[in-house]
């Protein structure tokens, strides 16, 4: 639950953060009538959202075994690939993102603004997608449905709640420091989905090593002990991990974490002055 209310809460964030600065900046140059185009675009977005989440939920029954752990499988290593991107997106982008997208509104910013429920589509719905396979990438590893929903939902929520705070100017956040520690917990969680999407195409017999165990401490660390689904349910940690989840784990792990790190201190320098508040005003 602790691991999908972080990935609700920073998604959650910077979906919140987008709306607010396209927001404030169309009501700070007077162009309140294009206010309704922007929510349309927030709107549409949420509705894919919710409805790649009900394709990923239900599309898949009636499958073979083999068939459902397939799709599993791959859609975790995919997901694996959205959360990353997102991670060093946001650490390129989030010290200048309020001028990112001031430059898109200011080229859809034509007659009746209709292109800003483009751009408030895209901004939005990027982060819907990678909410969405990642949840249900949790999902699918956990084995529950309620628990990791809750957590998504009350991270969402939070993030709504500092969203609003912050375009009220009531609340300041050191950006670049949040999506820095974030996005290094994120990385270690994606690892933990991608070892999981690699046993499910082992339990597929796509990939090889099912039975070949680094470890088994499932003595130890019983899977429906409260320390095992904590466990699974943060890091996606399983107690009988094959050579091969092991070996992708560490191949992951440490050349992601590793460059993300470099990255994240070379430009904390130039980044702190602009990160120490939220670059959003709303008058």
């Amino acid at each position: 639950m602790l691991a999908n209310y972080l990935i609700g809460l920073r998604e959650g964030l910077e979906a919140a953060l987008i709306v607010t600065i396209l927001i404030a900046y169309v009501v700070k140059i007077g162009r309140r009538d294009v206010l309704p185009r922007i929510w349309a675009g927030v709107g549409l977005a949420v509705l894919l959202a919710l409805t790649l989440g009900a394709v990923l939920t239900f599309g898949t029954h009636g499958l073979s075994f083999a068939a459902q752990e397939t799709i599993g499988g791959l859609l975790s290593i995919i997901a694996t690939g959205f959360v990353t991107w997102m991670v060093f997106w946001m650490l390129r982008t989030a010290t200048d993102l309020k001028g990112h997208l001031h430059g898109s509104i200011d080229k859809h910013l034509v007659g009746t603004g209709m292109g800003l429920v483009l751009v408030a589509f895209l901004a939005v719905g990027r982060e819907g997608i990678e909410t969405a396979l990642f949840i249900w990438a949790a999902v699918q590893a956990t084995g529950q449905t309620t628990m990791p929903l809750i957590g998504a939902s009350l991270g969402i929520l939070t993030a709504v709640g500092l969203g609003a705070l912050i375009y009220a100017g009531m609340l300041r956040i050191n950006l670049s420091r949040f999506f820095t520690w974030t996005g290094a917990i994120l990385i270690i969680v994606a690892a933990g989905v991608l070892s999981y999407g690699v046993h499910d195409l082992q339990e597929a017999g796509i990939l090889p090593g099912l039975n070949a165990l680094a470890f088994n401490v499932t003595a130890a660390i019983p899977p429906d002990s409260w320390y095992g689904t904590l466990l699974k349910g943060t890091l996606n940690f399983s107690p009988a991990t094959t050579w091969l989840e092991l070996f992708v784990w560490i191949a992951y792990v440490v050349p992601t974490l590793t460059l993300f790190i470099v990255m994240s201190r070379r430009g904390r320098p130039a980044a702190a002055p602009r990160q120490a508040a939220p670059a959003v005003a709303a008058h």
